[in-house]
């Protein structure tokens, strides 16, 4: 019997002669179960042609310097996300947008310089983080304000200014210890008096002078005192050159007192 003559026969011809769907897998990439295994590849951005069912994504020790708006395709289900040993610079605010899913990400070994709250929005689920091995100095505590799921952090091997400008981040380490993880390689590189000093041992005490105001009243006083004495003293000294020009000009419009002047001074 034809299978055209039955109709359930028919729609099980067709089905077998339809070819089965593939996910599309990028030639630099190794596509295995939701695993795709894009690393050591020289890839210099985000390859576009990913399966829609990744939930790991592996772009480590590549070329990647900037991370654009959108730069991912649709990874409804992508769980992680590792981009350590590329050159990462600057990563949009729109960069990670539809990542809610998210629950790991690997920035670590790259050139990072500096992170925007924005950056993280999208990432409501993410419970791991890795800034390690980059370039930041300074890190406002905003960024991880942004991850309310956050549980492990990693922050080591970055170039850390302990100046007041690092209180805010030292109170939000302070306050969530747990999440931190290698404390220990936490360290000021600048100024030269704390480097290698652990952030994390800072005290109280330590941020005081932050807190205080720079000058005291003796200080106060003098720079008070010295800049309006200043600005009337450059005011008469203005009046008085200015006087002087006028009489001179007032001078010279009478000839014979303007003429015996000169006269004087060519003797």
């Amino acid at each position: 019997m034809g299978c055209g003559r039955v109709p359930s026969a028919v729609l099980v011809c067709l089905l077998l002669l339809r070819p089965l769907p593939s996910p599309a897998c990028p030639p630099a990439c190794r596509c295995v179960l939701g695993e795709v295994n894009c690393s050591g590849h020289g890839l210099r951005e985000v390859p576009q042609s990913l399966p829609t069912n990744t939930s790991s994504l592996w772009l480590g020790y590549n070329f990647i310097m900037m991370l654009g708006p959108h730069c991912f395709p649709p990874l409804p289900e992508l769980l992680l996300l590792s981009l350590p040993h590329n050159r990462l610079e600057m990563i949009h605010s729109l960069a990670l947008a539809g990542f809610r899913a998210l629950q790991e990400l690997d920035l670590s070994n790259n050139h990072l310089t500096v992170l925007t709250p924005e950056t993280f929005l999208p990432l409501s689920s993410l419970t791991v983080l890795n800034l390690g091995d980059n370039r930041l100095e300074e890190l406002e505590p905003e960024v991880l304000g942004a991850l309310p799921q956050l549980q492990t952090l990693l922050l080591q091997n970055n170039p850390w200014v302990c100046s007041c400008s690092i209180l805010p981040l030292w109170l939000w380490l302070n306050h969530n210890r747990e999440k931190v993880q290698e404390k220990h390689s936490v360290l000021c590189r600048f100024p030269e008096h704390l480097d290698k000093y652990p952030i994390m041992a800072f005290g109280n005490d330590s941020f005081r002078h932050c807190q205080e105001t720079s000058l005291s009243i003796q200080q106060y006083i003098i720079f008070l005192t010295i800049g309006p004495f200043s600005f009337m003293a450059s005011i008469f000294f203005c009046i008085f050159m200015g006087s002087i020009t006028v009489a001179y000009h007032n001078l010279c419009r009478e000839p014979h007192l303007c003429r015996r002047s000169h006269t004087r001074r060519g003797h």
